[in-house]
């Protein structure tokens, strides 16, 4: 008798699914662009308060430093739009609109958390602007990243 399995004898081969570990790759991705976003940005604003660039916490900012505030965050929120296509198991574009999307209500969040809340949080051009801004930066990242990434395929 013939001990070597035959296709028609062999038992059917089970496939073995990557779901979880996509998911935790993809829930990895959008947290670690979310994190390194308000890392940096809020790690910038004890540097430049503790340099005196800005006043003291609790004191008005004025708004040509608020500017320049909502122009370093723009570029840390590019950064980590960039982050999560890098890192994202697939369809990075998919991953950085769900970041788009959770940093902008992030920011709908904190303005109206702030909006009537004193002088300290600025004028309230400045909530609107981190608001209007979020997405684009984010896609902006994830557009840039990915680019970079379809050039080294073809090189």
């Amino acid at each position: 008798m013939n001990s070597r399995l035959t296709s028609q004898t062999a038992p059917p081969r089970v496939a073995i699914t990557t779901t979880t570990p996509r998911l935790a790759r993809s829930i990895t991705a959008l947290a670690l662009g979310f994190v390194l976003t308000g890392a940096l940005s809020v790690g910038m604003d004890v540097v430049l308060h503790a340099v005196g660039i800005y006043p003291p916490w609790g004191q008005v900012t004025p708004s040509g430093l608020l500017l320049l505030t909502t122009l370093y965050r723009i570029v840390f929120t590019v950064l980590g739009g960039g982050i999560t296509a890098r890192l994202a198991p697939n369809r990075p574009m998919k991953h950085v609109v769900i970041l788009g999307a959770v940093g902008t209500l992030a920011a709908v969040i904190g303005a109206f958390a702030t909006w009537n809340a004193g002088p300290q949080f600025g004028p309230h051009w400045y909530p609107l602007a981190l608001i209007v801004t979020a997405f684009p930066a984010v896609w902006l990242g994830g557009r840039l990243s990915t680019s970079k990434r379809l050039e080294g395929r073809l090189v």
